[in-house]
């Protein structure tokens, strides 16, 4: 089929109408009505400009290193000059500034807020907030006074009395039962600091093992402490493993921690050589090697 006249004449206008569209475009793009407006800083003002130009450092403007110009009357006069002609510029020479409403103030506020932390905030609370009150020392003279009066002792002072409670119990454990298990040695050093935690014996190991060793001959608690013999340890091996028990057990001793071998109220024990009176009024609690203990 033909193509018929109109056919013809669309296609020889399409592409006048594209062309015309084209520059329509960009007439409207480049037009100097639809052109944006923008705003640069204004300038600085020529008076500040001609002052900071002068030099800082004194009469040449060639700066020198750090520490090589020493510190002249001249030197420190220009400075002070420069500085006074500084802060007697007006700063509004760029024209009329702005009232300072609450909406500009709220909008510099916001603004400042966007970076996470705002100085304006801040010292508008440092004012407007009430201050808060300052915290009540925990450590007051008084209670240092009395802490120092009922207990205070130096760090080498207590390290010397831990060393002679380590000693003491060792004595006990290498005299009283060095020929026992470990289960029997640990039996009588539970005896003795279940003592020195008991309100009826001194609250010392020491203690509890010289108790009345001063009343004379086997007027004590241990025997082995007021016998009238040498209390020096003859036996190497056994020696040293009571004192490494007494290391242990002192350390459970001095933390709280229970000794575990017999219950706390067990105060008393005998060999099973012997059959004290007393053992009638006591209830038996344990026997471990060739000891037998009692609880009240």
């Amino acid at each position: 089929m033909q193509p018929g006249w109109q056919q013809k004449f669309v296609r020889a206008l399409s592409p006048a109408l594209a062309l015309g569209a084209a520059a329509l475009v960009l007439f409207v793009t480049l037009s100097p009505a639809h052109a944006q407006t923008l705003d640069f800083p204004q300038a600085m003002p020529d008076e500040i400009s001609a002052i900071r130009q002068q030099p800082a450092l004194g009469a040449t403007a060639l700066p020198l290193a750090p520490g090589q110009q020493p510190l002249t009357p001249a030197l420190l006069a220009n400075y002070v000059k420069r500085q006074q002609a500084l802060r007697a510029v007006d700063v509004t020479l760029a024209g009329p500034q702005p009232e300072l409403t609450s909406d500009l103030l709220m909008g510099y506020i916001s603004r400042g807020s966007l970076a996470g932390g705002n100085t304006a905030l801040s010292a508008i609370a440092s004012f407007t907030e009430p201050t808060p009150p300052r915290p009540v020392p925990s450590v007051s003279s008084d209670l240092l006074a009395s802490y120092i009066q009922n207990g205070y002792q130096p760090t080498a002072k207590r390290v010397e009395a831990a060393n002679s409670e380590r000693e003491c119990l060792a004595q006990a454990i290498y005299h009283e039962a060095r020929g026992e298990t470990a289960t029997g040695q640990l039996a009588v050093a539970n005896i003795i600091v279940n003592r020195a935690r008991s309100a009826k014996f001194p609250g010392s190991l020491c203690g509890v093992i010289y108790q009345n060793a001063e009343k004379g001959r086997y007027r004590c608690q241990f025997t082995f402490a007021c016998d009238g013999r040498d209390d020096t340890p003859g036996e190497r091996r056994a020696w040293a493993r009571s004192q490494d028990l007494a290391k242990k057990v002192y350390a459970e001793y001095a933390l709280g921690d229970e000794i575990g071998i017999l219950p706390d109220s067990a105060l008393y024990y005998h060999t099973t050589a012997v059959h004290p009176s007393w053992a009638n009024t006591f209830s038996r609690v344990a026997a471990v090697d060739s000891h037998i203990f009692y609880a009240p």
